[in-house]
């Protein structure tokens, strides 16, 4: 039987205020399971120095503790294992822990990482969180004994087979140049030229964790690998990024940017979330780059 009545206004508020729950449900839903799933980001570049093929797996963002479980975590080094790569950079914000807090999980995980030419890492400003470096208690000066947490951990991570480049460098193979920096925000400033001044000839990677940096460049730098943003973590249809933590707004939000000096660099999506445990047309990703010489 048809009604053909007209609704009253309560009855419309009522009605729209079901579907809108019911759309929000949906959507929120979908964000969620978008937060935990997974992509493979290829891409093939040159790398003026190398004197062979370079394959590089590049994992940022891993925010184990809040939101993320050993699981997730146990597949991101599945899929990398698969690729066999040369070289796995970690791009910071290992930990979202309480300070002074073991991420046995994590741990364990990331010693199962292997490569012929290693596995390095930087830290992030969550990292630097989960240190007691600042919080809503000790934000400025920091958590008394937070040094020594960065201490232990990085030995944790060194025991795992992770070696945390903090404004160091190391050379994987002759021809190339690997350079990491510490968290541009809540880390010690890196003097660059100072930190590259060893690259000469060979192709020169920098490993960073936020895109701030690449205005700051005094030089070119071969191929850049930076964190931090999560793409946004939730973008809109036609609009992109609603919010990126960046003194850029959303200009580094992801993909391929250039630093000073026409540096090329490579701005990540991540694996973790941060906030809130969801994503919206931001998959996160595993970086995997074929770099051969120029």
């Amino acid at each position: 039987m048809n009604d053909d009545r007209q609704l009253t206004r309560r009855e419309w508020l009522q009605r729209t205020g079901l579907g809108l729950l019911g759309l929000g449900g949906l959507l929120g839903g979908s964000a969620v399971a978008q937060g935990y799933g997974l992509s493979i980001t290829r891409h093939r570049r040159p790398l003026s120095g190398l004197q062979a093929p370079l394959k590089v797996a590049f994992l940022t963002d891993l925010h184990y503790g809040l939101f993320i479980e050993a699981r997730s975590v146990q597949r991101w080094a599945d899929v990398t294992l698969a690729e066999r790569p040369d070289l796995i950079l970690l791009g910071g914000d290992f930990v979202d822990v309480r300070p002074g807090e073991r991420p046995t999980a994590l741990l364990e995980q990331l010693a199962r990482l292997q490569a012929p030419l290693g596995v390095y890492g930087v830290w992030g400003n969550h990292d630097y969180g989960s240190f007691g470096r600042y919080d809503s208690r000790w934000r400025g000066e920091g958590r008394p004994g937070w040094p020594e947490f960065r201490r232990e951990l990085t030995g944790q991570l060194a025991e795992a087979g992770v070696q945390i480049l903090r404004n160091a460098s190391a050379q994987p193979r002759p021809d190339l140049y690997l350079a990491g920096t510490d968290d541009w925000q809540w880390g010690d400033r890196p003097d660059l030229s100072r930190l590259l001044a060893g690259a000469g000839k060979r192709a020169t990677l920098l490993l960073t964790h936020n895109p701030d940096i690449l205005p700051t460049f005094p030089q070119h730098i071969g191929l850049t690998l930076i964190g931090h943003t999560h793409g946004g973590q939730v973008r809109l249809p036609g609009i992109g990024a609603v919010k990126v933590p960046s003194a850029y707004g959303t200009r580094y939000a992801m993909g391929w940017h250039q630093g000073a000096h026409g540096s090329p660099a490579y701005v990540s999506r991540g694996l973790g979330v941060s906030g809130l445990p969801v994503r919206m047309l931001c998959p996160p990703e595993i970086t995997v780059l074929e770099l051969f010489p120029a």
